[in-house]
């Protein structure tokens, strides 16, 4: 008996120790029933306000904490300067209904690892949680023009480069992959892209898979970041 609670307590340390936190249970029972279908996760608890988190996440150091923007008595930014105070490792992820300029700043600058509308599709979900437990950063496609066009406050800071200088910096883009990224940062589809350089869809995406494995990032989101926070666009 008790070889089978060590063996299963071990087990759970091996996987992506998951907390949620949600004032609709619902929303938390949804999530909860995606995770626990995938074996490198698990739920290890749950929290219906922010005090409760912060409480949580301090006594049990998850390595993801899933937050809502709204959690009734403190919002989701305000759990994460706490645990930020506390030099908590616990990776977190908003999760919000709606998008607000000031509202991504302020993530950004509190410390979060990925700002995500809940429209986003499970599968999405699920590699978001394993990519910032890896230690990157997952930005919603809607919330990457915010970025661009909103005075970040230091929380993207600004490079200015000369085409010379961009060439020197990144000599592996061609000349099109660059007029590529350019409408990747402005929140293009890859058919749209095709369009609006009279290329075909499948050209469009090769171009983008390109542009992401010479940027050295894992996605079209983070290639939009990385192109902004080092003005390369």
């Amino acid at each position: 008996m008790y070889n089978a609670i060590q063996d299963k307590t071990q087990d759970v340390k091996s996987k992506i120790r998951i907390l949620l936190a949600d004032d609709h249970k619902l929303i938390r029972v949804g999530l909860k029933s995606l995770f626990t279908k995938f074996d490198d996760m698990a739920v290890v608890s749950e929290a219906e306000n922010g005090k409760d988190a912060v409480e949580k996440i301090k006594a049990q150091h998850p390595d993801v904490a899933i937050l809502d923007l709204v959690l009734g008595d403190i919002t989701g930014i305000d759990v994460v300067k706490r645990i930020s105070d506390e030099s908590l490792s616990t990776k977190v992820i908003i999760l919000t209904s709606h998008i607000k300029d000031s509202d991504v700043t302020e993530s950004l600058k509190a410390g979060v690892n990925a700002y995500v509308l809940k429209d986003i599709n499970s599968e999405t979900l699920v590699m978001i949680v394993r990519t910032i437990n890896e230690g990157a950063i997952w930005i919603d496609p809607k919330a990457v023009t915010i970025l661009r066009n909103t005075q970040t406050g230091g929380v993207i800071p600004q490079k200015t480069y000369s085409r010379a200088n961009f060439k020197a910096q990144h000599s592996n883009l061609t000349e099109r992959e660059y007029e590529v990224l350019k409408l990747v940062v402005d929140g293009k589809s890859n058919l749209e892209i095709a369009k609006i350089l009279n290329i075909s869809e499948h050209t469009s995406k090769a171009h983008v898979c390109n542009i992401i494995q010479k940027l050295l990032v894992d996605d079209r989101t983070q290639a939009a970041v990385k192109a902004i926070k080092e003005g390369l666009v």
